[in-house]
């Protein structure tokens, strides 16, 4: 209770009008202080969480330069604070918008190099606690790196004083160690009381704590608090208008995150003017084919995808497409991913046959750029499969032969798909049961990619096998074969056994994935007049699919 009363009181206090965007910043102040610093922009790449689900294509690492910001107490002091952004594909990131302990670069954990005039046993002790914190938190060994964040507040209080911005440093890294390990009781009051003491030494308006109120957002944005990120990014909006320009990337940044709330709250106007100013500022500053403004260009179109807007949609996909095209080529991963957007917006809007050009190159360049058993190759043959069943849909009234071998290329197609996930995941387990934290980002992501991609494709395999058997009947009463059932039954075991195993986590996608399934099973069960297939009851089933729902249900008015 203490805790919450603290961030809504920090809330108030920065609190803008709920209209606030970003046309209505406060023009830039002409004058700063001497010692205002100015942050610099370190280019870097972020690795982001892979999404797979309907419509929604393989996330790469487009990312905006991270910000740090220079501390000027009689010398610079580095505070590291954590702002890389977080991209919220379809608003369904649960686990995925975590940065993961290896594979990304953590912002926010950055080695001391201090040239303070303060230097005591503390302060020597403080530096040394903190970069070995940070190598340890690197190693995945978060358990030691807690201890030397921990003992670096300790020194930081002792060496500098309480409320030192030093102090505040060493606050921001260890809640960074606790949001990763998703412990944000322990890490939200962290967080506060490094903005509280940047406050306290250079002002509520202060550049830094609009660096901080930014990361704030990001944090609450993890959570889909998206009320207090909304605020959070309001205020730091504001703060970086007045102090570095509307016209500035780190402006811009603040801009997009802003954007991607109100999309997630269902604003969608508001988060298409917003992110559409952001990408301006990008393109006024000569970056406009840069991957920053890439990634929000793509996050544009999947707002039109969601207002239901495909040719304006298509449209930035295509010049998206282009500019990879132009500046990387074939051989870059970032043109295959931007081509199997814009062919699954092409699949949305029923040109077919383009979708499964652009997606079928997209296949080869996989093959040639990438393990053979990689979870993209595997998504890809998902995403093809789906385009083929289509094209059967097409056919069946008038070409049944032609219909049935699209059926066979598609059963070929997600057989495969499976083939992959189930490696992956296997080796993803293998893994995870020795390296526990210590596992790499990239396997983390992959295996989460291969457990969508191994329930949807046995969810597919599913339908195919009722759209052949009503092919093959010409529209006699349906009578479910083993194949179908067994299809849509392995889609339920398997997500059971990953439960078990812990290897899925809370993931709503996921358990949507698994409700497909429960229904598609029930119905076939009920339109037959079964009431036990394989050992479960029907109306065990039904049960399920009411808890699952409800547990769908809760997580989302959780999150929102």
């Amino acid at each position: 209770m203490y805790l919450r009363k603290a961030a809504v009181s920090l809330l108030r206090r920065v609190r803008l009008p709920s209209h606030s965007i970003s046309t209505s910043v406060s023009p830039p102040k002409t004058s700063m202080a001497t010692a205002t610093p100015l942050p610099f922009p370190l280019s870097r790449k972020i690795q982001f969480p892979n999404q797979f689900g309907n419509g929604s294509s393989w996330s790469t690492t487009y990312a905006d330069p991270p910000i740090w910001t220079i501390l000027f107490i009689q010398a610079a002091i580095i505070l590291g604070i954590n702002v890389h952004p977080i991209f919220a594909d379809d608003g369904s990131n649960e686990t995925n918008t975590e940065s993961e302990v290896q594979g990304v670069n953590i912002s926010g954990l950055s080695k001391i190099e201090d040239g303070s005039v303060i230097s005591n046993v503390h302060t020597s002790k403080w530096r040394i606690f903190t970069d070995n914190g940070r190598d340890y938190f690197l190693q995945g060994k978060l358990k030691e790196a807690e201890k030397f964040f921990l003992s670096a507040i300790q020194e930081a209080k002792e060496g500098f004083g309480e409320r030192d911005p030093h102090v505040a440093s060493a606050c921001n890294n260890l809640a960074e160690l606790y949001r990763v390990k998703k412990a944000f009781d322990k890490a939200e009051p962290l967080y506060l009381d490094a903005i509280r003491i940047l406050e306290e030494a250079f002002g509520s308006e202060d550049i830094r704590v609009g660096v901080a109120l930014h990361n704030l957002g990001q944090f609450y944005l993890v959570q889909r608090k998206l009320e207090a990120a909304r605020v959070c990014y309001e205020s730091a909006l504001k703060i970086k208008g007045r102090v570095l320009g509307r016209g500035s990337a780190d402006y811009a940044d603040t801009m997009y995150h802003l954007g991607t709330v109100l999309f997630l709250q269902g604003r969608l106007n508001d988060s298409e003017v917003v992110i559409q100013d952001s990408i301006r500022v990008l393109e006024e500053n000569g970056q406009g084919e840069s991957m920053a403004c890439i990634r929000r260009l793509r996050y544009l179109a999947q707002i039109y995808i969601k207002s239901n807007r495909i040719s304006e949609a298509e449209n930035i996909e295509r010049k998206v497409l282009h500019i990879m095209e132009l500046s990387k080529g074939w051989n870059s991963l970032d043109t295959v991913v931007a081509a199997e957007g814009l062919g699954l917006t092409l699949q949305s809007s029923g040109s077919l046959k383009e979708a499964q050009e652009l997606l079928e190159r997209c296949l080869d360049a996989r093959k040639t750029l990438l393990p053979e058993d990689h979870i993209q190759i595997g998504a890809n043959m998902l995403h093809i499969a789906r385009v083929v069943m289509l094209n059967y849909n097409q056919l069946r009234g008038m070409h049944v032969s032609d219909a049935i071998a699209e059926l066979d290329k598609a059963k070929g197609l997600l057989n495969n798909a499976i083939r992959i996930a189930r490696k992956v995941i296997s080796k993803s387990k293998t893994q995870n049961k020795k390296q526990g934290y210590g596992v790499s980002g990239e396997t983390r992501r992959d295996g989460y990619a291969a457990v969508i991609v191994l329930l949807q494709s046995l969810n597919e395999l599913g339908l195919l096998e009722i759209n052949r058997q009503e092919l093959q009947e010409s529209g006699a009463k349906l009578s479910s074969t083993p194949e179908v059932k067994n299809a849509h039954f392995e889609c339920i075991s398997a997500y059971k056994e990953l439960a078990t195993e812990r290897l899925i986590g809370d993931s709503t996608q996921v358990k949507a994935e698994y409700l497909s399934c429960l229904k598609h099973l029930s119905s076939l069960l009920d339109a037959k007049g079964t009431t036990e297939y394989r050992g479960t009851t029907l109306q065990e089933l039904k049960d399920e699919i009411k808890r699952v729902e409800d547990d769908i249900s809760q997580s989302w008015r959780h999150k929102s």
